[in-house]
């Protein structure tokens, strides 16, 4: 199994993409969250993959740096359909309220021939609070985060081996998402800033963790590896080093700090 980072900077970067990821099995994908436009469809090509093998998709909220990129795979898979280009079907994944939103924006900026197949052969998804589903071949346990923001959801996915990949959405993981993130192979957890520099970038008014924080809470609940993401860019080029370097302190496992397009073997 790989994980592929097509972004990995938060709402406002410029200098990278927003946040959002593939996890691939083989031939099989599972694509967390769009960004924040049709970068995704560049990110993706740019990525060595084909938008049309996106089949599985998670979105975790609404926030429009993780909502409008699947916004615009919702128009290429309904116009692709359309023009009798895309063979098959596909699942886009969410919690009841997201898919509501994603489905009257698409059918407000679309046209009728394209979003009838919204429910036919787009099917939205709405997955509960500790609902276990069949993901790319992986049981996969989704979760409310209990966001002080707006409704997201995590997941926790078997990645085979008794080892779970564990993502957290983008806010700090709370006793909630402690239950499932306990024990992970890997835990991805988002990172705004430094330490050193959160009177810079005020993560705790945006309710975000800094690299010690989130190193601080993979070392209490046992995780092995640790990937940071949703971040800042005006570290990018020293990046790795800076967030290493401070979560070593805290964290006695391995820490990841992936650049755009960069692929993991988990």
């Amino acid at each position: 199994m790989k994980l592929t980072m097509l972004g990995t900077g938060n709402a406002l970067v410029t200098e990278c993409y927003n946040t959002c990821f593939v996890i691939s099995d083989g031939n099989k994908n599972f694509l967390v969250d769009g960004g924040g436009g049709s970068g995704i469809l560049r990110q993706l090509k740019h990525a060595g993959f084909d938008w049309k093998d996106m089949r599985e998709i998670f979105l975790t909220h609404k926030h429009i740096d993780h909502f409008t990129g699947i916004l615009w795979f919702v128009r290429m898979i309904c116009q692709y359909m359309n023009q009798r280009e895309y063979d098959g079907t596909a699942k886009i994944y969410g919690h009841a309220e997201v898919l509501q939103l994603l489905e009257d924006v698409a059918k407000k900026l679309l046209q009728p021939k394209e979003t009838r197949f919204i429910g036919d052969r787009l099917h939205l998804i709405p997955v509960a609070d500790s609902e276990v589903v069949n993901v790319i071949g992986k049981a996969t346990t989704f979760f409310d985060i209990h966001s002080t923001k707006t409704k997201q959801f995590g997941f926790s996915m078997d990645i085979g081996g008794s080892k779970k990949l564990t993502c957290c959405g983008d806010e700090p993981c709370n006793d909630f998402g402690k239950f499932y993130a306990e024990n992970s192979e890997w835990l991805l957890h988002e990172a705004f800033c430094l330490y050193s520099q959160a009177e810079i970038f005020d993560p705790y008014g945006k309710n975000h963790s800094t690299v010690k924080d989130a190193c601080e809470l993979a070392e209490k609940i046992h995780v092995k590896n640790l990937l940071l993401y949703h971040t800042e860019d005006k570290n990018l080029s020293a990046r790795k080093k800076l967030y290493r370097a401070e979560g070593q302190k805290y964290f006695s496992g391995k820490i990841y700090v992936p650049d755009d397009l960069e692929t993991l073997v988990l």
